[in-house]
């Protein structure tokens, strides 16, 4: 199983937000609908999920309650913030999982620091695969990803890229934009995959969890960006998890290879600026809605999955994109479906949206989660009453916030 690893002038004014499909081979724009672009200078009780408390920056000082948490749990907040949140004890790691802080470290992320992070790769067998017992549909031809174009904000505002600490390093994902119902035109929420915030029933939650919109909006090479600012790699800030939420399927399931929590590996953030006031939606100009419906793969003419694959022939550093109509994964008997697409992308793409056109208006409907060695597909969950109930969690309990 996988998951998926410049100078910037500002540009005002108003666009609707666009997807348009035609058949198999959907032409899809997901544009801003403002743009007023903030770099560094300015820039539960739910059942089935499982939620992260953040704080405020490091450099203002930890909130009280925050810095006790992590104080009941002997963490010193100071040498937290200095590099003592590298400390991966594996057994304390492992038995604070339900109890993460993601307190901001400002500056923690870096250009550098940014391209040198690795995919989260989750890859599936082909033994895996077939263990449907005839319930998947053929494999889908391989559907070569194509490149965004430029400016990202331009033509796919909502998507970006998620950064996280692990164990293993610092590890990369993507993530979109999405609107936040409880409160219209002010969402700081991002949809991702819960393999990008925690590592499933052999870990915990992941630290220093950010999210970049519109990373590399010019789609620089990496010679270009060489020596670049962090508002030239980042022109609409660091957009630090506060909160985090995600299936218990995927908390009590998840394994490196997708596992039994693969049918339910998404995610939902709730960011805040590493500098700035805005929301992150008034900033890119652009969320999406989510659909919940769980539409059957026949039902769709068309999906796209968007994202910013890391694993080679890729390198993280461009936003691509595969159209293709879905068809049926299923892991286990007892497991729900999952959508399948035929898709080139590599690791790093993981948690990016799937995209569909639903009465005329573009919708979030699932997200990347895993794909098989050699990248010929990619496969994602779909999004129903559970998810909907996560996601109404996180927006009636920590959207206003």
């Amino acid at each position: 199983m996988r998951s998926i690893r410049t100078p910037f002038t500002h540009r005002r004014g108003r666009r609707r937000t666009v997807l348009a499909a035609t058949g198999l081979v959907a032409a899809l724009a997901l544009t801003a609908t403002a743009c007023g672009g903030s770099g560094d200078e300015k820039a539960s009780d739910k059942p089935g999920a499982s939620q992260a408390a953040g704080a405020d920056d490091g450099k203002a000082g930890i909130p009280a309650d925050i810095a006790g948490r992590l104080k009941e749990h002997g963490i010193d907040v100071d040498k937290w913030t200095g590099g003592g949140w590298k400390d991966w004890d594996r057994d304390k790691w492992l038995s604070e999982a339900k109890d993460f802080v993601n307190p901001v470290i400002e500056g923690l992320w870096k250009p550098e620091r940014m391209q040198s992070a690795k995919e989260a790769d989750k890859t599936i067998s082909t033994q895996d695969a077939s263990a449907d017992q005839g319930v998947s549909d053929p494999e889908p031809q391989p559907v070569q990803a194509r490149a965004e174009k430029t400016p990202y904000h331009e033509n796919a505002a909502p998507v970006g890229k998620v950064f996280f600490d692990s164990p293993e390093g610092s590890m990369v994902c993507s993530g979109t934009v999405v609107k936040d119902v409880n409160h219209p035109g002010r969402s700081n929420l991002v949809w991702t995959a819960g393999h990008c915030v925690h590592a499933g029933q052999n870990g915990g939650w992941y630290r220093n969890i950010a999210f970049v919109p519109s990373y590399n909006d010019l789609g620089k090479s990496e010679a270009e960006l060489s020596g670049a600012t962090t508002s030239q790699i980042a022109p609409y800030g660091t957009w630090w998890a506060d909160w985090a939420s995600t299936s218990n399927e995927w908390i009590q399931g998840g394994s490196e290879t997708g596992g039994a929590g693969a049918a339910h590996d998404y995610a939902v953030l709730h960011v805040k600026p590493e500098n700035g006031s805005k929301s992150l939606e008034e900033t890119v100009g652009a969320a999406l809605d989510v659909d919940f419906s769980a539409p059957s793969a026949a039902e769709v003419a068309s999906m796209g999955a968007w994202g910013y694959p890391a694993a080679p022939p890729y390198n993280g550093l461009k936003m691509f994109k595969c159209l293709d109509r879905p068809g049926r994964l299923s892991l286990s008997p007892s497991l729900p479906t999952m959508y399948r697409i035929g898709c080139t992308m590599t690791g790093g793409s993981s948690g990016g949206g799937w995209f569909r056109v639903a009465d005329g208006r573009t919708v979030l409907v699932s997200n990347t989660s895993i794909g098989p060695t050699d990248s010929t597909w990619l496969a994602g969950p779909q999004l129903g009453q559970e998810a909907e109930a996560l996601y109404q969690n996180m927006s009636r309990t920590y959207g206003g916030q």
